[in-house]
């Protein structure tokens, strides 16, 4: 199991079993939190504790998620889909950078473009420690 938290620990997730891949997105929201997120569904392996406060884009007419923070220090924690999916779950990430890096360091990392083509873009076979160190 992996846990995060936010700087100020009012707030945390937790994330059972094997993250797989992460993955560091390009569009306008994620570039600028600086995000790495690790996916899963709402009420399966990933669990939330504490207090939070949502953002959602006021630029869409239905945007498609929100961004959880931390009421307290701002930290993103995660994001959470609007609607459920076709089978009833609700599509979930944690941001892994508020994980202790030497659990997490060795991770792979996929690169999305989230920004214009909206698809996976060519491994360039990082980790995460590649970015943090």
């Amino acid at each position: 199991m992996l846990t995060g938290s936010c700087h100020c620990g009012k707030a945390s997730w937790t994330l059972e079993g094997d993250p797989g891949s992460i993955t560091a997105c390009n569009c306008t929201l994620c570039r600028r939190y600086g995000t790495l997120w690790a996916y899963d569904y709402e009420g399966e392996r990933i669990a939330l504790t504490g207090e939070t406060a949502s953002y959602t884009r006021a630029d869409r007419d239905e945007p498609s998620l929100e961004i959880l923070f931390c009421r307290s220090c701002a930290c993103v924690l995660s994001w959470r889909g609007l609607r459920l999916g076709r089978d009833g779950r609700r599509r979930m990430a944690v941001n892994m950078r508020l994980a202790p890096p030497d659990l997490v360091q060795d991770l792979p990392i996929d690169h999305f473009d989230g920004l214009d083509t909206f698809e996976d873009l060519p491994s360039k076979e990082r980790c995460v420690r590649d970015l943090w160190f």
